[in-house]
């Protein structure tokens, strides 16, 4: 499983509940819904507080804790589709879960 990180074991997620890791110096949030794990990234663009696995999940998205916005977990985009949170592929195998992460490129 080239360029994926094993985070954590699948029994340490509770269903309905974010937690945090960093991965590579990435900060992301997975996500346990209805027996499918999603992978975000932590910092919600809003206020670039790293507070997203805080969430509230409610119908297929996640609502940041602090001012409400809304992101869904399939993809990290904004309800109206706007990009919002990167997302990352993620694969269980032997009862791990593995995220492939992928740095921020800051062009300035």
């Amino acid at each position: 499983m080239d360029d994926f990180f094993k985070v954590c074991k699948l029994s340490d997620l509770r269903e309905g509940c974010g937690n945090k890791y960093f991965i590579d110096e990435v900060e992301i949030a997975l996500f346990l819904v209805n027996g499918e794990v999603f992978a975000l990234n932590n910092v919600c663009p809003h206020q670039h507080a790293g507070i997203i696995y805080d969430g509230f999940i409610e119908n297929g998205c996640v609502i940041c804790p602090a001012h409400g916005w809304t992101f869904q977990l399939k993809n990290g985009n904004r309800k109206d589709g706007r990009k919002g949170l990167d997302s990352y592929e993620v694969k269980i195998q032997d009862e791990y879960v593995y995220v492939k992460v992928f740095k921020k490129e800051l062009n300035w």
